[in-house]
């Protein structure tokens, strides 16, 4: 059995204020094509299809067409739900699906699905676990010892009931404790979504989603797949793949990465304005139509650089200088005003910094109260 292995499509994700719809159709179409020269049986999704719960029309429209390409090549399809997509709009429709061949998993409801699979090794099971949050199978599983996510997700697989003797596939969307960020991830404060990888012993194969980069942790059969595409200037050196595993008997599976290509790649260009804006520099080069961080090293400030610069690098998606005023300005705020801000002020910038955007308000309550938290602890030490 072959199986390709993904996540994180964003579907109507915005970069920098570029939509990348166009992108995500260009990959998906490479994607497809890798499936066809590697005759994969199936295909796993594993969650944060959309970039948003509620989804742009174009969004589920693309999903919309590379759900039925797959569906008349006559390749199964299981997919999960991830923190960005809303459970019950994915789900709608899905026992319709499956007479297509679709899976796709319900509201977590204390007993995921699972779906059989034959080959020639005999029966091969997948199971469809969604991204969970401790309070949802604590709803469940009450008389459970359920304190963080680890505990959750420790707990739902507990729950499934399932036969170790026989191969096991699980799809989950959740961030294990050791994964390596790429930078465009939402992650929960302090960690506390954290997931042992301990907690998947047993399956042949997980294939997880979250985490922007393809890594594995743990084990080579305990998987992030990474994004299709890169979603952040911070992942600009990052080289992107889809997972193709072949499972064969008990204990036996094959990974292999298949490269994929961007129709437009990501790029950091530095240099004074002269050098940049020189024929000879840009000429033929794929920066030139690809999304682009420019970092101008004039001591000068080149008036309207933004607008002229973009007559050469349409695509550009961030422009700053690094000179000697920044490197001083950038000195000085970091000495003084720090004092001038409060912790909850500080931790919003850092959150922009990493995750290349704004804390949404239930984020940022939390951690004021977190803060709040730990200043009271201090204080009753002190």
């Amino acid at each position: 059995m072959k199986l390709i292995h993904l996540s994180d499509l964003h579907l109507g994700k915005r970069v920098n204020e570029f939509s990348m719809l166009e992108d995500q159709r260009y990959i998906l179409e490479q994607i497809s094509d890798i499936m066809d020269e590697e005759a994969v049986d199936g295909v796993i999704i594993a969650g944060d299809v959309y970039d948003r719960t509620v989804p742009c029309v174009e969004a589920v429209q693309l999903f919309d067409d590379f759900l039925v390409r797959l569906s008349q090549k006559h390749r199964k399809v299981f997919i999960i739900s991830g923190n960005h997509d809303s459970p019950e709009r994915l789900s709608f429709g899905n026992r319709l699906m499956e007479a297509g061949g679709v899976y796709v998993s319900d509201v977590y409801d204390g007993e995921p699905q699972k779906v059989e699979l034959h080959d020639e090794y005999g029966t091969l099971n997948v199971w469809l676990l969604p991204f969970v949050r401790p309070s949802a199978v604590k709803r469940y599983f009450p008389d459970d010892n359920i304190n963080s996510y680890s505990d959750a997700v420790s707990v739902a697989i507990r729950h499934m009931d399932v036969d170790f003797s026989a191969r096991n596939i699980l799809i989950s969307h959740q961030f294990v404790t050791g994964a390596s960020l790429a930078g465009s991830e939402e992650l929960n404060v302090g960690g506390l979504d954290d997931v042992s990888f301990e907690v998947f012993d047993g399956f042949d194969y997980v294939a997880l989603g979250h985490i922007h980069s393809a890594q594995s942790i743990g084990s080579d059969c305990i998987r992030y797949c990474g994004t299709p595409l890169k979603y952040s200037l911070s992942e600009v050196n990052d080289k992107k793949s889809v997972t193709i595993l072949e499972i064969k008997e008990k204990g036996n599976v094959n990974v292999k990465l298949c490269g994929l290509f961007a129709k437009r790649d990501m790029y950091r260009l530095r240099g004074s304005y002269f050098n940049l804006t020189a024929r000879t520099y840009y000429e033929n080069q794929p920066f030139k139509e690809g999304y682009v961080e420019i970092i101008l090293t004039d001591e000068e400030d080149v008036p309207d650089a933004l607008g002229k610069l973009r007559v050469i690098y349409p695509y550009i998606m961030k422009l700053g200088y690094d000179n000697t005023r920044t490197r001083i300005s950038r000195a000085i705020e970091g000495v003084e005003n720090v004092a001038q801000k409060n912790p909850l002020e500080l931790f919003k910038e850092l959150y922009f910094i990493q995750n290349n955007r704004e804390m949404t308000e239930e984020q940022a309550s939390y951690a004021e109260k977190l803060i709040e938290n730990i200043w009271e602890e201090g204080e009753e030490t002190a």
